[in-house]
């Protein structure tokens, strides 16, 4: 088992950035490929951005277009993502999720932290 607990959510203002953590604790953090999603009210989870176990390679919804970034600390068992140019059909509740594959669907992943509450005000 992988317990995943997110933070650095929060309140920013339309433009602005944020970096969002995500501590791993449980079993080996570098065995295990890592997720970004989120879920807006109403809306089905989306996938953000994946890292593979090293972090050399990466994989992003292109809907982004280069605002985030995925990045890992494995001698800190941490994976960041960096968000930037917020806008406010950015605000949602981010995931992060652990995974044996490097995948952009939700069903891959079998370890899922408890989320972080992003808003973004206009």
């Amino acid at each position: 088992q992988v317990q995943l607990v997110e933070s650095g959510g929060g309140l920013v203002q339309t433009g602005g950035s944020l970096r969002l953590s995500c501590a791993a604790s449980g079993r080996t953090f570098s065995g295990y490929y890592m997720g970004w999603f989120r879920q807006a009210p109403g809306k089905e989870r989306e996938f953000l951005a994946a890292l593979s176990l090293s972090g050399r390679t990466t994989s992003y919804a292109d809907s982004l277009k280069g605002r985030f970034t995925i990045s890992r600390d494995n001698a800190k068992n941490t994976v960041y993502l960096q968000l930037s140019s917020l806008k406010p059909e950015d605000t949602a509740v981010y995931y992060c999720a652990a995974s044996t594959l490097l995948r952009t669907v939700p069903g891959a992943y079998a370890y899922w932290g408890q989320g972080t509450q992003v808003t973004v005000s206009s």
